[in-house]
């Protein structure tokens, strides 16, 4: 008994560290240009009520995985997260944008997480088989992974301002994935390798076009603008 206790609690911690980071990379993003007071306020209360969801989740959380459009609006969502992110984080790197807003930060760690949590509640019950004392420790641990990773993908940021692109990447290729992975997509039996190749290239047109449209073409129009002639 207690074996297949600790194998299922340690099944937990895995489920968490693997379903847990992409929450983590989104809190990170959502947070690190505010100041360090609200940064903490953000992830703090952001994860909290992510948390909370979470619970009021459980109970549902099959049930919407077997709707259709469910995963692919989620998705989707997942996809404008990530492209408003870069966005943001384009603009303020050039001077253009404006200051992060604790409401803003605090919503968007909220939505995304709503969206992504899915999985992650789903693997953490199946885990748990019916014991609510492991599925509080699940719970209570994804907490933990997105509060610490959360912030410490904030500091790395802060130093290394090129993570954003790759924080941006995990947000929209998961929610790439999570399209291929609605009811009404499966039931064409798309294989492996192209739900692969094409959320690959999902990922990187995004990127693309986030700065193409936030850094680059502003740039150049200033560009255009300087070496206009002056009447």
């Amino acid at each position: 008994m207690d074996v297949q206790y600790f194998g299922a609690a340690l099944s937990i911690i895995l489920i968490d560290l693997v379903l847990s980071g992409d929450n983590a990379v989104v809190i990170g993003m959502a947070a690190h240009r505010l100041p360090p007071r609200q940064r903490k306020m953000a992830i703090v209360f952001g994860a909290g009520a992510a948390i909370v969801l979470r619970i009021a989740l459980t109970a549902v959380a099959t049930l919407l995985l077997l709707l259709p459009w469910v995963r692919l609006i989620g998705g989707a969502l997942l996809l404008w997260i990530g492209f408003k992110l870069l966005k943001e984080e384009e603009e303020q790197h050039e001077g253009t944008g404006g200051s992060e807003r604790l409401i803003e930060a605090i919503s968007t760690i909220i939505i995304a997480d709503v969206v992504m949590s899915v999985d992650n509640i789903l693997g953490v019950a199946a885990a748990a088989h019916g014991d609510v004392g492991l599925l509080i420790f699940g719970l209570v641990l994804s907490m933990a992974i997105m509060l610490l990773g959360g912030s410490l993908i904030a500091r790395m940021i802060d130093k290394f301002w090129w993570l954003v692109y790759l924080g941006s990447a995990v947000i929209i290729w998961t929610g790439a994935e999570m399209m291929f992975g609605d009811p009404f997509v499966e039931q064409f039996h798309i294989d492996h390798a192209i739900v692969l190749v094409t959320s690959a290239i999902i990922t990187v047109a995004l990127m693309a076009a986030a700065h193409y449209f936030h850094r680059h073409r502003p740039k150049m129009r200033r560009l255009r603008q300087e070496q206009a002639p002056v009447d």
